[in-house]
């Protein structure tokens, strides 16, 4: 015997999605605009429907359960797809329109996005994009995003990738009193006696400071007092003489500029790196998605 149908309401397989990815239901309702009771009784009603317990709820959080997760894994990227499906509709027509999602490391957000956004809403007054900076290695696809931008290293094979911004170098800087109580080092090797600002990545690795002259290429694995989960938190703790940081150059050169913080081992930076723009393979993409990348190729204007 054939099992019976179940009807599988669209409006309540994204309430769903969307509180199971943001694991919260105030979270999920201010990107979609409802109220939290609606997405609340969207849910409970899909549960219902499925007789099946989708999510666990307390008052501090919410999560998937194991049910809930491996809908989840399946029906974020075919809600992806159908979202994209409408949009490849409404590509259609002349003028770009709608939302543009993008994610990006969040120095990523600042030093290149940001800038590129402002020109690229300025020049589509129908377009509305939504930034979100997330350090952590995120599927673009599963979660929903138009594209996203990373270092070249972290790309997908199968995503397409378009050089975005300028290369961005490194720097290790320190504040003038922390180096004339501590000293300068010279070599990679006089880090281990320094006070060093460290940087965990949401995957809870903590990052080796990578440093390069000529051919010669080391990673240092540095030890201090203060471990963050920002690059912008490191230029903060370093200029308050806390230790050394190893960070984006373009974050702090105001602070070199000024002489509140100083560079070293500037002869062991590495070569810059490039950022891409990358987005899933398509054969057409939404009419803002494909404005937005004739707005990066376009030659930039000194």
């Amino acid at each position: 015997m054939n099992k019976p149908i179940v009807a599988l309401p669209l409006p309540e397989l994204q309430a769903f999605a969307a509180v199971a990815q943001a694991r919260s239901f105030r979270q999920a309702a201010e990107r979609l605009g409802v109220t939290p009771s609606a997405l609340s009784h969207s849910v409970r009603a899909l549960e219902v429907r499925l007789n099946l317990r989708l999510l666990h709820r307390t008052t501090r959080s919410v999560a998937p359960t194991e049910a809930g997760a491996h809908v989840l894994a399946v029906l974020a990227p075919a809600l992806a797809e159908i979202r994209h499906a409408i949009d490849d509709a409404v590509s259609q027509a002349s003028t770009p329109q709608g939302l543009l999602r993008l994610s990006a490391p969040r120095a990523a957000t600042e030093l290149v996005l940001q800038p590129l956004v402002t020109g690229f809403l300025q020049a589509h007054p129908r377009m509305a994009v939504e930034m979100a900076g997330d350090d952590a290695l995120v599927d673009i696809v599963a979660t929903g995003f138009d594209a996203g931008v990373r270092f070249g290293e972290s790309l997908q094979a199968d995503m397409v990738a378009l050089p975005i911004g300028t290369p961005q170098g490194f720097a290790i800087v320190a504040a003038p009193a922390y180096l004339a109580a501590h000293g300068v080092p010279t070599t990679p090797d006089e880090l281990a006696r320094h006070r060093c600002i460290r940087q965990r990545f949401p995957s809870g690795r903590v990052y080796a400071w990578q440093l390069a002259r000529g051919a010669k290429t080391v990673q240092v694995q540095v030890q201090g007092q203060l471990t963050l989960s920002d690059g912008a938190q490191g230029v903060a703790a370093a200029r308050a003489g806390l230790g050394l940081a190893y960070v984006h150059a373009a974050l702090v050169a105001p602070e070199l500029a000024a002489g509140r913080l100083v560079q070293v081992l500037a002869d062991w930076t590495p070569p810059p790196e490039q950022l891409y723009l990358y987005y899933p393979s398509r054969r057409l993409q939404s009419a803002g998605l494909q404005a937005f990348i004739d707005w990066v190729r376009q030659p930039v204007v000194a």
